[in-house]
């Protein structure tokens, strides 16, 4: 029997499906669990959460609109069938969304994805109702408390330390992944090390 090494560092990932540049994080952190000794959690946070009551240009409050559907459908099939799903939905989702270019067909992409995955059809009835936000909210708000209000998705938190971010194009593949990770870990041991960016709490501290 081969033993297996446990994880000596964890990555917590939130994400809204609709963000191209979580999406773009999503696959760099798919490349460090190749390289790196690291467990991976997911969970959503909402871009459309973020927005509320924020004046914007008419076409991105367009998108914030639909931007509802992605997200809440993948937390009724976390609420409804646990944490296992969150991954595999998100990847079909964000495969359509993103690379395929079908933001504006949404509910198609929904059907087909949770058809992908072997999740019930009927969950993409909460892609319209409200009936789970609170706990949507809630899982946004742990990713805020972590970095505060000026950020958007994707917040990721290296060993509990949370970071927006890293944004970064194209995703790094292999060992440069690696390395990008390498780097996250470090700064994210530095106590005071704010930007890779997160709400600073602390002013200067001279000694």
């Amino acid at each position: 029997m081969t033993e297996t090494t446990p994880a000596t560092d964890t990555a917590d990932f939130w994400f809204d499906p609709m963000c191209p540049w979580a999406w773009m994080t999503s696959r760099w952190i798919g490349e460090v669990e190749q390289v790196r000794n690291v467990s991976v959690r997911w969970h959503v946070m909402s871009l459309s959460v973020l927005n509320e009551n924020r004046e914007l240009p008419e076409d991105y409050a367009d998108l914030m609109q639909r931007a509802w559907g992605p997200v809440r459908v993948v937390n009724a099939a976390r609420e409804l069938h646990g944490d296992d799903v969150v991954k595999p939905l998100y990847d079909a989702l964000g495969t359509r969304i993103h690379l395929q270019q079908r933001g504006n067909d949404l509910p198609a992409v929904i059907d087909e994805a949770l058809a992908e995955v072997s999740l019930p059809a009927e969950l993409a009835r909460y892609a319209g109702t409200d009936e789970l936000d609170e706990s949507l909210r809630a899982s946004h708000k742990s990713a805020i408390d972590l970095v505060g209000e000026d950020v958007g998705t994707p917040v990721v938190a290296v060993n509990g330390t949370g970071f927006f971010g890293p944004v970064v194009t194209p995703a790094p593949k292999g060992e440069d992944a690696g390395k990008l990770w390498d780097g996250a870990v470090a700064v994210a041991s530095i106590d005071g090390f704010y930007e890779i960016k997160r709400t600073r709490t602390s002013g200067p501290i001279f000694d």
